[in-house]
Parts: C-alpha cells; structure tokens; sequence
C-alpha cells in the first residue's frame, strides 16, 4: 500500500523580536503609511504561514500567489506584499497590501530584514557548490569545524543540523524565507560557523539571497541537471554565480577539473585554489597516502609549506580531496592551520549519510550504498570500491524518471565499464515508465560491453535480493542512487522505502548476521 509521505516542516526560531511593517516599508521603499501591523514572520506559501505572518504574492509557474491571498488572511497573515499583476488579483482585504516590483527579487532580503540577519549578528557562513562533493565537503567542513570547538550548523541535500540537533531535508538549499529563518533558528541556539550545500537551482531561483558568505567553496562541474539548463554552459554560469561579490567575500576553487579555471576566471572575490593532480598549479595539493576499507588517509600541503596528516571515513581519493576543500575554507575563513591539524590529527569525525555507506555486517559480502545518480558520481565511487574489494563487484542503479534522460546511457556505460555484474532496477520513475527507463540503460549498457552479464529487476526490493544472491564474502555490491533517501517518488507519492534497511534484510535473508 502506497503511503503519502508529509514534508518535513520548516525550521524557524522559537521567539522572533517582532518587526513593524512601516519599518520594513520604510526600508525598502514601498508605498505603505498606515498602521503599524507588527510581524512575526514571512512565507510565500500557505501551506507553511504562520500567524502573524507577511505573505508575499509572487507568480509562480502555474498561477499567480496572489489567488491564495484571502487564504493566507484566513491563517493569520497580517499584511501582503505583490507586484501590480497581484495587486489587482487580490482587491480590497482586510489587512495592507504594499507594492513592490519583482517581489521575488527581494525575497531574501525582506526574510533576512524579518528575522533579523543583519550584517554583524550572524555566525560565519560557508558555501559549497559542484556537481558532486558538495554533500560530502558539507559534512567534512562541518565536522572539522566542530572539532575545532566551534558550535555547528548545517543544511544539506540530506539533513539540517543545529547546534547537534539533526532534522531531516526538504530540499537541498532551503527557499529563502526558509533559509532565513534556519539562519535565525542557528543563531537562537548559539551557532557560530554555518556549512551549507548551494546546488545551482538554488542560485538561479533565489534561494540564497539575502546572504552573503564568508567563503563559498567550488568542488567539480560535470553533466547533470541538463534538463534545467539549456547546455552545459548555462550550468556553468549557475553555478558561477556564488562566486560574485554579492553572494561571498572570498572563495576556494578546485582544479581537477578543467571547469574549476572557469570558475576562478568568473569570480570576483579573491580565490585561492586546491588540487589533487600531478602537475596542476594550485596553492593546495592533496595526496591520498593509503586507501583501506573503511579510511582514507590523506596529506594536506599549503603554500608556505604547511603540511598536516589526517583521515576519512570515508572510500576514496575524490573524497579526501573533498576534506581538503573542507579544510582550506576553514583556514581561509581565518582559523589557525595549526589549530586544525592538531584537532583533526586522528582523523576527520564526520558521517555522511548515504554516501558509499557501508551497510553489511563483518563476514558478509561489502554492500555500499550511495547517492550518485551522474556518470562522474559512478565513476569515481566505483573506482574506489574497487580499489578496497578482492573479489567482483557487482553494480546495482536506477535512474530518476522526469530528470535529466540525457545522462543516462552515460551512467549506463560508466558502470558496465567498472563493474563484473550489472543489475538495473528503478529509481524514482516519478511520471514516467520505469520499463522505458530500464530500457535505455540496458540499451547503453549492453552496446557499450556486449558480453558483460546484466539483469533487469524490477522492483528494487527485488533487485537488491538478486544482487544479494549474487556474490559471496569478498565481493562488493555499490547501489548507486537512493543513499539517504527514505522513499520513491512514485506517480508524485512518496513511498516509504530505504535502500538501507532493504539491503541489510537482503543479507539477513542470505544468513549474514
């Protein structure tokens, strides 16, 4: 039976210092000299306002938010902000109505204006962009700050934390008025360093304005999300978008990819650089100095000869570089090196949910489940569970359905290519046919590696007990796609379902306890 799963709600701060609405119309100039209706908070949907509230009635793709005006009234809403369109929408109501042209365009700063995030009473803000990494050197940031003594706040595809607290995502970047009042939550609590995960989306609809980050952090550029760009070279300047001078003050850029010189081309803060690569000109040079089972060690080197020792828990060299990333923000935000190797000498604490996480016990087969869903992400995540398996690997993935399709012989061939058995299975087919998108990647697969033996099974319950059946100690399974994730997106229901819990029962079927 189908179960509709609830969003989680959004996070705001237990009391909020009410702001005047002639303040705030006074502030951004809008045409507005009534009475003095005191505010509480903001949204931009009914389905989150609170009492107290400014709504704010914007278009949106399928109608304008003005037509939910008497709603938002009828919850608590105390005043309205909208464009012209909205203002002849909405009428006469019993509450003010203020203009402002491109209402959206001011998102950010009117939540930030509600909440209070003012320049000098917010903690430091760390930024992290790229195709693949920017969960992973979320997380390590975050946990290299905490070990440096700091009280920590994250938002990520996966969670938000707060001061130790770890609530579950809606989406990667928070909408702005969200974003605001989680920064506002954050600083209630006493946090004082802010690690947050900016996937492109989020810079080309606004997400993240209102704020400015102390250092934004640029980890890779890959094919992905072509289905929200025209091309690759819209992603690009997405994603180059963080690096202005209005979105951080100062940025870290990786260089193992082509795409990272394009990044420090279009910045307009100062950049300083890492890399991974023999030969490549950077300030930073990580080098992966041993790669285990369930660590990779690694040596972080500066400019000025600085040099520390640390560890992962993590698989693989792309990972490490991503804690290098993670590091090298913190010291360009302004924390002592010393200070940093010497707290994380014994290793970096962090985990990451989902990411080339390890699910099976001690004496069974090596079963990894992950998050990639890109033909890099399978790239590198399968070479790096090679690298710790003796025995074969098996590779076990979907793909997203209404997503990206251009990608997906690519994925397809990437993991024939890396892998001893294949198992296509289903992702989130959302509206779309899974057997069509099974289709293709077997279509890719097989043409890329005639004679690579691959299984089709649908659905994934079923396919992780063939994978299961499949191999023996020694061996690895990676079962790319789901990772975090507690459900399918199935005809617009989300499913309860977690790939975790459905491969630890596979093996507990097989006899590995």
């Amino acid at each position: 039976m189908e179960v509709k799963q609830s969003i989680p709600p959004i996070l705001r701060p237990d009391a909020v210092k009410p702001v005047s609405f002639l303040e705030l119309a006074s502030v951004f100039s809008l045409d507005y000299d009534g009475p003095s209706i005191e505010i509480t908070g903001i949204s931009m949907n009914t389905a989150d306002l609170r009492k107290g509230d400014l709504f704010v009635a914007m278009p949106g793709q399928k109608t304008h938010g003005a037509n939910f005006a008497a709603k938002a009234i009828e919850l608590g809403a105390v005043a309205i902000i909208t464009d012209a369109e909205g203002l002849q929408i909405i009428g006469e109501v019993s509450v003010p109505v203020a203009l402002l042209d491109k209402p959206r365009t001011h998102l950010g700063d009117l939540a930030a204006f509600v909440y209070g995030n003012t320049p000098g009473n917010l903690p430091t803000l760390f930024g992290t962009t790229g195709t693949n990494g920017k969960t992973s050197t979320t997380y390590l940031l975050e946990a290299v700050l905490r070990q440096l003594g700091k009280v920590t706040g994250l938002t990520s595809t996966a969670e938000r934390h707060i001061a130790g607290e770890v609530i579950v995502s809606r989406l990667t970047t928070p909408e702005s008025t969200e974003m605001q009042a989680l920064i506002a939550r954050m600083r209630e609590r006493g946090v004082t360093d802010v690690a947050v995960e900016v996937s492109a989306q989020a810079l080309t609809q606004l997400r993240v304005d209102g704020i400015v980050f102390d250092v934004a952090g640029f980890t890779n550029l890959s094919h992905d999300h072509l289905d929200d760009y025209a091309d690759f070279e819209e992603y690009l300047h997405a994603k180059a978008r963080l690096f202005y001078s209005d979105k951080c003050r100062q940025a870290v850029v990786c260089l193992d990819t082509e795409y990272g010189d394009r990044i420090v081309k279009l910045a307009q803060v100062p950049v300083t650089t890492i890399t991974s690569v023999a030969g490549v000109q950077a300030d930073w040079k990580v080098t992966v100095t041993a790669e285990l089972p369930g660590r990779t060690e690694f040596e972080l080197e500066g400019p000025n000869g600085q040099k520390l020792l640390s560890s992962i828990p993590l698989l693989g060299s792309h990972m490490a570089l991503d804690a290098g990333l993670a590091i090298v923000m913190a010291v360009v935000a302004g924390n002592s090196f010393e200070a940093i190797a010497k707290a994380i000498e014994r290793g970096i604490d962090a985990y990451l949910p989902g990411r080339t996480e390890l699910v099976s016990p001690a004496g069974a087969p090596a079963v990894y489940v992950d998050f990639g869903h890109s033909p890099d992400a399978f790239l590198k995540t399968l070479a790096a569970v090679r690298k710790v398996t003796t025995g074969k690997l098996l590779m076990l993935f979907g793909a997203d359905g209404d997503r990206d399709a251009s990608k997906r012989p690519e994925m397809a061939r990437v993991a024939a290519a890396g892998c001893d058995i294949l198992v296509i299975t289903d992702h989130h087919p959302r509206f779309e046919d899974p057997a069509s998108i099974r289709a293709t990647l077997i279509s890719a697969a097989k043409e890329f590696r005639p004679e690579l033996k691959i299984h089709e099974v649908s659905p994934p319950e079923a396919a992780i007990r063939l994978a299961v059946s499949l191999v023996k100690p020694g061996d690895a399974i990676l079962w790319a796609g789901p990772g975090h994730q507690d459900y399918r997106d199935i005809r617009g229901v989300r499913t309860p379902y977690s790939a975790r819990a459905e491969a630890r029962a596979a093996l507990k079927e097989q006899g590995y306890r």
